[in-house]
């Protein structure tokens, strides 16, 4: 895939994108509506025809205050939402003199390209794992898991930020978040209707205060219809959520390779964290932003990445990298060690008392040592000229 056909499909992809968001946007508007038939149909026993056109004068009357509920969830989720991810993943921010290695690859790749340099956060968990968050380049930020960085080297590190800072420059990531923000509205109302309805329901509320139309019978119909458009809402939200996601992961490995003319290292990276990148203390939105999310949903439906051999498969086809099929690697665990005679647990690179240990015993060096990249240099006698430049054979 050029360079050309690349950026062509990335501006494709934002102009998509926008419709989706503003699509879901316009899924608020219908569960408004859906909460104002259900009000009208719990306390009447008109006709529908009567419920419908009261309850649709009901939302215009609504649809000023729902705009604006909106847009101080959005601003509230705008100012704070960063925040509200550390908390869940566990993020916590280091700086250069705490992890020099990891800053400087990230450096290298930002300055290539001219991109502001975001945060970068460590999450303590032997997963394999990273996501890219933020919605302004002062928040934007990329967490890596001490289990990611304990088994890839320097090369594949590289590889999977280069996939986090193609998320950023693509402005993903702004719309993953907005997408969720919005989603989270979807529910907040879907939930605050329902509850209405069963309070109204065992309250003994239903039919018992508006009569003012003879034929009657039409509230049932209207809160069947006022559930469905509920679950419409909700499963559209989902899906939308689902396209912004599935797409923008095979953008990003290509941006990645882009980035690093390394397609194997980005191949490699993806097998070793496959099947590895299960975060407990997160929940689906994180997961969803993860580089592999591992969580599957009903018959592949409600995936939010496609799966890593396609994955592998197109940056072979499209980048000439070499797939080596699924690869085994040495289980990471966390344990207190000693390190003086005091017997006080040791300050290893991820905090306090944390050494890392392979499953065939002994310390793991922190990010060993690699071969240094040099992407401007001679190319090696066993390399391949791919469309963003040498790969490896071997």
């Amino acid at each position: 895939m050029a360079a050309y056909g690349l950026y062509t499909h990335i501006q494709s992809n934002k102009r998509r994108s926008i419709a989706l968001l503003v699509g879901l946007f316009f899924l608020v508007y219908v569960m408004v509506y859906a909460g104002a038939l259900v009000a009208e149909a719990l306390h009447s026993r008109a006709s529908l025809q009567f419920i419908m056109r009261i309850a649709f004068r009901d939302f215009l009357y609504a649809l000023p205050w729902a705009t604006l509920g909106t847009a101080i969830w959005i601003a509230i989720a705008y100012k704070f939402n960063q925040k509200m991810i550390d908390a869940v993943s566990g993020g916590e921010e280091v700086t250069r003199k705490e992890e020099p290695r990891l800053f400087n690859l990230l450096e290298n790749l930002c300055i290539s390209r001219g991109i502001t340099m975001p945060r970068l956060k460590i999450i303590e968990d032997p997963a394999l794992n990273a996501f890219a968050s933020g919605l302004n380049e002062k928040q934007y930020s990329i967490t890596v898991t001490s289990g990611l960085l304990a088994s890839l080297d320097d090369q594949e590190i590289e590889a999977v930020l280069g996939h986090e800072l193609t998320h950023i420059r693509n402005g993903d990531v702004r719309m993953m978040v907005i997408a969720m923000i919005i989603a989270g509205v979807i529910g907040f109302v879907a939930e605050l209707v329902f509850r209405s309805m069963f309070y109204s329901r065992w309250g003994g509320g239903w039919g018992r205060s508006r009569d003012r139309d003879s034929k009657g019978g039409g509230a049932v119909v209207a809160i069947i219809i006022a559930i469905a458009l509920i679950a419409l809402a909700w499963f559209l939200s989902v899906v939308i959520r689902l396209a912004l996601s599935r797409q923008r992961e095979y953008l990003a490995d290509s941006g990645s390779v882009e980035l690093t003319k390394n397609p194997d290292a980005m191949i490699t990276a993806l097998r070793k964290i496959e099947g590895r990148g299960e975060l407990p203390g997160a929940n689906s939105a994180i997961m969803e932003m993860c580089i592999d999310n591992p969580r599957e949903g009903f018959s592949n439906i409600f995936d939010t990445h496609p799966s890593v051999d396609a994955r592998v498969a197109a940056l072979v086809k499209f980048a000439g990298g070499h797939d080596p099929g699924p690869l085994d690697i040495p289980e990471i665990e966390f344990e207190e060690a000693p390190d003086d005679e005091s017997g006080a647990p040791a300050d290893g690179p991820w905090g306090h008392g944390q050494t890392q240990s392979n499953a065939a015993g002994g310390a793991t060096p922190f990010l060993p040592p690699q071969s240094p990249l040099n992407p401007g240099g001679p190319t090696a006698p066993n390399a391949q000229q791919g469309p963003w430049g040498p790969s490896r054979k071997d």
